[in-house]
Parts: structure tokens; sequence; C-alpha cells
């Protein structure tokens, strides 16, 4: 489905999805091969590519930086990287619409140039935190200008070699290190970043696809300490991006979910620091079989098998939270099918994502007639028939809006999600690509 705006969508109960689902390429590494392969020496080719608004966002963000890069006609981006030291400063504002990722990595990534570029965004991401980003930086000496409380839009001035700082994160945030990490590539000495527990690891692991040392270290107290370090050269790497684990997880939802249901999702990541949703599901009970595991451009991948499963409720660890983080919303739809209570622990950090996911998600099943509860950092499900009959504001938010477009997939009445354009930030033609497997979603008034 192509991009438009003040997209409304409206789905409705279904049964027996079938066939094969590509969902598309990874967004966490389709951001970090744009950013990763502008700042290497030579051509970088990516396959796999996923073609989404936030990752557009970013290709642009780093034309703007001075870097070529081309698509070509049978989707390989071609990226003539600049080096370490070889991006421009923009003439214009870098504008990352709704992209969090894009623009909190890019902050990273000029807070280690000598230049000045100012970042901006859509109303959505406008209102999101920046602070917990720049205030690392600032200490490695980045000059910071913002609106207050750290919003944007921001300022940044970098410098050509940023001071190696160790850096303890309050949360496990793939974001915060990423940008630390970034802007550590051009300090001198090693700049390391220390985690309450494990987040996301594509940027350590792509780091070294591009030739630099990262090491990553489980301490006995359970935090984890990733150390970078400086003064090495990136040389180009091609990359095959694996098929993204969180666009996988609503057509997953949906086949579990849905009585008769039989899919197959292939070449999807199974990086274990991203698979805690399969693991919670299969947990609950879910019928999903991985087949074919195997590594493709440095990552694991393997080919999902899904089928309609009778759902049991579980205590989720709020360590795990990390590996699931952007999974939340769609689990809590899988929760209203689950006989019994389903508890999801560690879940505060989705307060800070496009939106208070926990309480747009709670306010909407709540309103098609779930049982739900919630605290900072905790949401209870509690299993049961869902009315639907209603609609929801997804708060230009691409997750809330996908997953209530799931929920209506098993409701007694339709559910209608407005706000459903920013769908094209990470899953271009979702609607269309469940149509075809058999699911009931339809443009509203369509």
């Amino acid at each position: 489905m192509s991009m438009q705006t003040n997209l409304s969508l409206s789905s409705q109960r279904t049964d027996n999805l079938a066939g094969i689902i590509d969902v598309p390429g990874d967004k966490s590494m389709s951001h970090r091969s744009l950013i990763l392969g502008s700042l290497a020496i030579g051509t970088t080719k990516v396959t796999g590519l996923l073609e989404g608004a936030d990752v557009l966002a970013t290709a642009d963000a780093m034309r703007a930086l001075g870097v070529d890069i081309t698509r070509h006609d049978d989707g390989t981006w071609v990226i003539v990287g600049q080096g370490l030291h070889g991006l421009v400063a923009p003439e214009t504002a870098l504008d990352l619409g709704n992209s969090g990722t894009g623009v909190r990595l890019l902050m990273g990534v000029v807070a280690g140039q000598a230049i000045t570029a100012t970042f901006t965004g859509d109303a959505s991401l406008s209102v999101r935190p920046m602070a917990r980003i720049t205030d690392p930086l600032q200490q490695m000496g980045t000059h910071v200008a913002s609106r207050d409380g750290g919003l944007l839009p921001v300022t940044i001035t970098g410098q050509s070699e940023p001071m190696a700082i160790s850096y303890e994160s309050p949360v496990a945030s793939a974001q915060i290190k990423s940008a630390i990490l970034l802007a550590g590539l051009t300090a001198r000495g090693d700049t390391e970043v220390i985690e309450p527990h494990a987040s996301r690891d594509h940027t350590e692991s792509m780091l070294r696809h591009f030739g630099a040392t990262v090491e990553q270290t489980v301490r006995d107290d359970g935090t984890h300490h990733v150390q970078l370090h400086g003064g090495a050269q990136l040389i180009a790497a091609d990359i095959a991006v694996p098929r993204d684990p969180s666009s996988a997880a609503f057509p997953m939802v949906a086949a579990l979910l849905t009585k008769g249901s039989d899919i197959t999702l292939p070449s999807i990541g199974m990086n274990p620091l991203r698979t805690g949703l399969i693991t919670t599901l299969i947990e609950m009970g879910g019928d999903i079989s991985i087949l074919n595991p195997r590594d493709e451009g440095g990552e694991p991948v393997a080919d999902l098998r899904v089928r309609h499963s009778d759902l049991h409720g579980i205590n989720i660890p709020a360590e795990r939270a990390a590996s699931m983080i952007d999974e939340f919303p769609i689990l809590s739809v899988a929760a209203t099918q689950a006989y019994g209570t389903t508890i999801m622990n560690g879940v505060a950090e989705l307060r800070v994502k496009e939106t208070d996911r926990i309480k747009v998600m709670a306010d909407g099943l709540i309103a098609a007639g779930a049982i739900v509860s919630y605290d900072d950092d905790t949401m209870t499900v509690t299993g049961g028939p869902i009315a639907g009959g209603m609609t929801v504001n997804s708060q230009h938010d691409h997750r809330i809006a996908m997953s209530f477009l799931t929920l209506g997939l098993i409701s007694n009445a339709p559910v209608s999600v407005e706000g459903c354009e920013t769908i094209h930030t990470s899953f271009p033609d979702f609607a269309k690509i469940m149509q075809n497997a058999g699911a009931n979603i339809a443009e509203t008034g369509s």
C-alpha cells in the first residue's frame, strides 16, 4: 500500500490464514547498514534493505551529510563510503520524520565529526526524549542545543576527536549504546557502555563486520559491558539484511490466534537478542517451528512455520524485555486470547517509544472488552472474548496500528484504526500482504 496521509483501516474476524508471508528487511540493520557503509572506506552493497519511510529518511540524511547512496533497479543499494572523517555539514536541518532510531544514531555519528547539524522530525518524534542520548554525548565533548526537556529540534556540534568515556546506562537501550559507540569511532582510546542487561547488539556485530574491534562481556553482577577500541578504520563490506523479526511478529501472532491458520515466514532474523517474543509465544503454547537455521550476512536466520494454537498465560521475566521491546504491543493482543493471565514485566521502556505504548494499548484493549491493568513497569492481561466494534487512534505509532488490526482478526465486531499511514515506516504493504494470506483488512469505507 502506497504511503498516504490520514489512512484508516478496518479489520474483522478471519480464519485460515495460509501461505508464505515475506516480511520486510530488518529495520535496525537497515539503518545501521546505511550509516556504517557511509563511514567506511570503499563501496558497500546492501541487499534486502527495508525501504520503509524511517530507513529512507536515514538514507536522505546520509546524502545530506555528503554520502553518495543510490538504489539500483534490482533493489541493491550502493553506498560510496566517505571514511570516518569525511562527512560534511548539511545545508539544511536533517528531518528524520518518525524515526527514533535514525535520529538517535545519527546524533552519535555527528558527535564524532567536526561539523554541526540540526535534527528535526514529525510531531510524534518531536515529543520523544533525546536527553538520554545527548547527555552522554555531551560527556564526550559534544555541544548540544535543544528545546526544554531535550526535545527536537536538537543541534549537535561534534568534534573530530571526541573524548572516550565509560558510560553506565540506566536502561538497556540499543539506541543509547549505539549512539555512544558511533561517536566513539573517532575517539582516542576505548569507549565503553555498561548496561544493566544486554540490549540488541546489531551495532556491535556490524562494526566488527566493517573491521572495528568490539568486545562484549557479562560481569558477575549481570551487567553487560561493550568496549569499542577507537582509532580503527572501517572498510567497506557488503551486507545481506535478514527479514525483520519485529515485523514478523504481526502475522505470527495473527496465525496463532486465528483458527485453521498455517503460515510460513522465510528468512527471519534470529539474533538471540531479538527473539524474546518467539521464546515467549512458544512458552505460552504457540506452535512455532524453527526450520532451516542458517547464517546470512553474519546474522543467524531461519524459516518459521506458525499454526493456530491454544495459548495459556505466563509470567514473563523482566530480563527478557530488551529482546522483545518492540513486540510487547502485539504480545498484549496474543495475551487476550490466552487462557489465564499473562504478566509482562520490565516494560517501562515502552512508555517513551513513539507513544506511551503501554497506556495506548491498555486503553484500546479495555475498550475492546479485554481485562488489562498496568503500572510503570508491568502490564497484565487476562484472556477472554474480544467484543471489538470500536475505533482506535494509533497515535502515529506503526506498531500500535498493526497490533489493533491484528486484534480485529479475532474480535466479534470489526476494529477500525486511524493513523495507519505510519505503518509504512516499518512494514510497507502490510495490509496487502496480510490480505493475500486471507486476512480481512480493508481501507475504511472501501
